[in-house]
């Protein structure tokens, strides 16, 4: 996968995208040279701001606790990706479109590009900085998947557009949330 395609398929509504389907990657070959690096940036960056500046806002916790955190978050998003490659192919049946399973784990695999890289916003150890960084990757990600939603799915019509592209998003955030109270009672598990 070439990184200096993903600023294309933010302000292109084809150029990006229309690189990946000709590339065609395969979900394995997808999974383990892309999924599987971007999946490491948010434990490896949270457990640099632990080790670099721990303390308020992050918990007083220890290395080992922290790498136990890490790890969870890891292989929560390392199984939340091919997850979601399924609920998208089955939320196309809402505008009548049956992506393969190829195409919609291409989507959910490229969609929360900017939330694995927002972490490396950890190195400013500013929390409002953070928190805005993140902010800016979510919105990034709603843009690849309004921008992506007609190439996965084939579509023509802009309202359809709009109903697939609104689907994905819900389904997009409900999976964060998941993630992230996963995150929260691992969290604390470890604390307790």
């Amino acid at each position: 996968m070439n990184p200096m395609m993903f600023p294309r398929m933010l302000t292109s509504h084809g150029e990006g995208w229309d690189w990946l389907k000709r590339i065609h990657p395969s979900v394995a070959k997808l999974y383990f040279l892309y999924v599987i690096p971007m999946s490491l940036i948010p434990p490896a960056m949270l457990l640099y701001a632990w080790r670099t500046y721990g303390g308020p806002p992050l918990p007083e916790i220890t290395l080992g606790e922290a790498w136990f955190l890490a790890v969870v978050f890891f292989t929560a998003e390392l199984v939340m990706v091919p997850i979601m490659g399924r609920v998208l192919q089955m939320i196309g049946q809402v505008v009548d479109a049956s992506p393969s399973y190829q195409d919609a784990f291409t989507l959910a695999a490229v969609v929360p590009t900017p939330l694995w890289l927002a972490p490396v916003a950890l190195f400013v150890p500013s929390l409002v900085f953070n928190i805005l960084m993140m902010l800016l990757a979510l919105a990034c990600a709603a843009v690849l998947i309004f921008q992506g939603v007609d190439r996965t799915y084939d579509l023509n019509d802009e309202g359809h557009s709009l109903l697939l592209g609104g689907s994905v998003f819900a389904a997009g955030l409900v999976a964060w949330v998941i993630m992230l109270v996963l995150a929260f009672v691992t969290w604390g598990t470890v604390l307790a």
